[in-house]
């Protein structure tokens, strides 16, 4: 079996809800990120043999096969193929797996892992509709706030706990954002003013300088009149977009690349689809049980902060170094993108291994009706 490598990976700043990126439509904003990631790495698009994009509500301008349009709209060649996928929270973090499998099978050389939501322009749920009664009559569905709130439950999470979590997570965003830490991961995007001008925007927007423990501790809870999960602790609604490159070995030779990192290991599980959001708990284990390593052999966690009742149930099961896992902030400051936060996961880890001289870094995402995602690499 073959290696797969991470050539390089981009991303667009992600914008809160109808804010700095409502007007750019999401096919757009993902071509866009194509053409940067092609240009960073001086790829002629027509090596490309797939196109995996990551995007969950595929109604209006992220439906009719956005993983094939966006490549079409960044001037792609005709050949090169693309495919929507949707797993969900982690559709990213899959098509980062899915890009790593097609390269470790040899059945191809380039691929790119890529993603996209606009959570302004789309409405999270578009998509859906009314629950079969079949599966209504096995399982007790429940929003993943409610869910959420039973994890703080069953772990015994408290508010303060959950807030203290959160409001680290504004200032390690902020404080990675004053570094210039996330300007190797984003680019500039244009985007029209409301004279119709255009303007750059490239930092990330969702991490709050003014915020404070006392603020987040004004917020009511947000599903359960008596609960923990507020707005505060929870991931923000986010417009974004991320690609990433991926390819062999004999493509690294042939096209002369320098790649970053290496993927290491996968996993997919399921768990109960009412606590819904534990699935990190298992996916970690499954993957370091298939890379052959051990929580201490990890020098940089990424544990996607859809609520902070996730990572902290995650955190009381491995008792890790809590200065390795999401050193830079996560969902609840940056942002949650759905469809493209997996991808952001993945260049933030890498970023964090090149700076601090470190080798290996976990990703993990809980997921919608009880999933999760795990991936490790190794810088190279």
């Amino acid at each position: 079996m073959g290696e797969a490598y991470i050539v390089d990976a981009v991303r667009t700043p992600f914008g809160r809800r109808n804010g700095i990126l409502k007007d750019v439509r999401p096919d757009d904003l993902a071509a866009q990120t194509l053409k940067q990631l092609v240009s960073r790495t001086h790829t002629d698009p027509a090596v490309i043999e797939d196109v995996r994009m990551g995007c969950v509500t595929q109604v209006g301008e992220q439906g009719l096969n956005i993983g094939r349009l966006a490549p079409l709209i960044a001037g792609f060649p005709v050949e090169v193929p693309g495919a929507a996928v949707n797993r969900m929270c982690a559709s990213s973090l899959e098509t980062v797996n899915q890009a790593a499998q097609a390269i470790k099978a040899e059945m191809h050389d380039v691929v790119i892992a890529a993603g996209v939501e606009s959570m302004s322009r789309v409405p999270m749920g578009s998509d859906g509709s009314t629950f079969s009664d079949n599966l209504l009559a096995q399982y007790q569905i429940v929003p993943q706030g409610i869910s959420a709130e039973l994890i703080a439950q069953k772990w015994q999470l408290n508010r303060d706990e959950l807030d203290a979590y959160s409001y680290q997570s504004h200032m390690r965003a902020i404080s990675s954002q004053h570094e210039g830490y996330f300007e190797k991961e984003t680019f500039d995007v244009p985007v029209p003013d409301a004279d119709n001008k255009v303007r750059t925007v490239r930092v990330d927007e969702g991490p709050r300088p003014e915020t404070s423990i006392e603020k987040m501790g004004t917020l009511r809870p947000a599903f359960k009149p008596d609960g923990v999960v507020t707005a505060g602790n929870s991931s923000q609604i986010t417009d974004g977009a991320s690609a990433l490159l991926l390819a062999s070995e004999e493509a690294v030779k042939r096209y002369g690349y320098s790649p970053r990192a290496r993927v290491v290991a996968m996993s997919v599980v399921g768990v109960d689809p009412v606590m819904m959001l534990t699935g990190p708990i298992p996916a970690t284990r499954k993957v370091l049980d298939k890379a052959g390593l051990r929580v201490d052999d990890i020098d940089v966690f990424e544990v996607n902060e859809a609520f902070a009742s996730v990572v902290l149930a995650w955190g009381k099961e491995y008792n890790p170094d809590w200065a390795k896992v999401n050193p830079h902030g996560g969902a609840i400051a940056i942002g949650h993108p759905l469809g493209a936060s997996g991808g952001r996961l993945v260049m933030t880890a890498l970023n964090h291994l090149e700076e601090t001289h470190g080798r290996y870094g976990l990703i993990t995402m809980c997921i919608g009706w009880g999933m999760g995602v795990a991936t490790i690499i190794e810088r190279l």
